[in-house]
């Protein structure tokens, strides 16, 4: 099953993707409530879903296109209080982004990175037994709720940034339930953009190069296959490629299962607060800056999935201004 969320101005709603067309959810305005509508009555997801669905369709072409008054929203956020929804994700799962990592941080080709060693490690004790725990994956912060966009929006270089790149990967999408358990609702689509040049000064950079934008959709799956998932990242300029690569991701793909990831993520107590949401991305295998490619405003980033809907599709903006001191003044 595949869930939008839309706005129409002030009015929001949830549907069902069934192509070409969308089946609005009756009374249902974001995929949050209906995940705590589900869990409150003891019932999946799916099935609450479709005793919502109505007669209701709209056209997902025009949509998706941007030609209706209708637009796609992320598919989750929190709508009351997106301080509520941490962004956050995994870096180092697959062997793909372990060699590029290496080759953007390595001073010698004969010495180990950090990066390779915490990936080593990820491959000798990241696919622990059930009910055993593995290794620590690497993880970062992001930001909350404020930096997600939605397909179509422009992902931002802001005036101190030093560039942007594309990371096509897949995020899980969570909430925590009123006895603070983690809900995993499903996976979508992400583009965890990033600056890779002010990373590549120095690998302690990582932290801060995670600070921007990012995006997920346009189609929250429930419940998906995520054992091997090819797939296909682009970027284009002018209307024509610039870059492409076939990439794939799933746990068969990765060092680290997704039990192991989300143990790691939930095991503090700061993450498990009731009725916050979570998207965590999993990780890239593959980016088009460890091949010499520069982005550019206008550049069209795109990420497909085999099984997940539509492509995501977010241009590159990048923002006027100049990088002036902030200012902090005393109470």
């Amino acid at each position: 099953m595949r869930l939008v969320q839309l706005h129409d101005g002030a009015s929001r709603a949830v549907a069902l993707v069934e192509e070409p067309h969308l089946r609005v959810l009756d009374g249902v305005a974001s995929i949050l409530q209906l995940a705590q509508e589900a869990v409150g009555a003891g019932i999946s997801l799916p099935a609450l879903a479709r005793q919502r669905a109505t007669g209701e369709g709209l056209d997902y072409d025009a949509i998706y296109a941007g030609r209706s008054s209708w637009r796609l929203l992320p598919p989750i956020d929190h709508p009351q209080e997106p301080a509520l929804c941490l962004v956050s994700g995994t870096g180092l799962t697959h062997l793909g982004s372990a060699a590029q990592r290496q080759r953007m941080h390595a001073a010698k080709e004969s010495e180990l990175t950090d990066s390779m060693k915490m990936f080593r490690l990820g491959v000798e004790a990241g696919r622990p037994e059930r009910g055993e725990i593995g290794a620590a994956p690497e993880w970062f912060y992001k930001g909350t709720g404020t930096i997600l966009r939605a397909h179509g929006e422009p992902l931002d270089v802001p005036p101190f940034g030093e560039d942007g790149g594309e990371e096509g990967e897949i995020a899980g999408v969570y909430f925590i339930d009123a006895a603070g358990a983690p809900r995993r609702i499903g996976m979508a689509i992400g583009n965890e953009f990033s600056d890779h040049r002010f990373e590549r000064t120095n690998y302690l950079n990582l932290a801060g190069s995670k600070l921007r934008t990012c995006a997920i959709g346009p189609e929250l799956v429930i419940d998906p296959d995520f054992h091997s998932v090819p797939g296909r990242v682009s970027i284009s300029r002018g209307g024509r490629d610039l870059w492409t690569k076939e990439i794939a991701t799933g746990e068969s793909e990765m060092c680290h299962s997704l039990r192991n990831i989300e143990h790691h993520h939930f095991k503090h107590d700061a993450h498990r607060r009731p009725g916050d949401v979570h998207v965590h991305y999993f990780g890239a295998c593959a980016l088009s800056c460890a091949e010499g490619v520069q982005l550019a405003a206008g550049d069209l980033m795109e990420v497909s999935f085999a099984g997940f809907g539509r492509p995501l599709r977010n241009p590159l903006r990048v923002l006027p201004g100049d990088s002036a001191p902030v200012t902090v003044k005393s109470v």
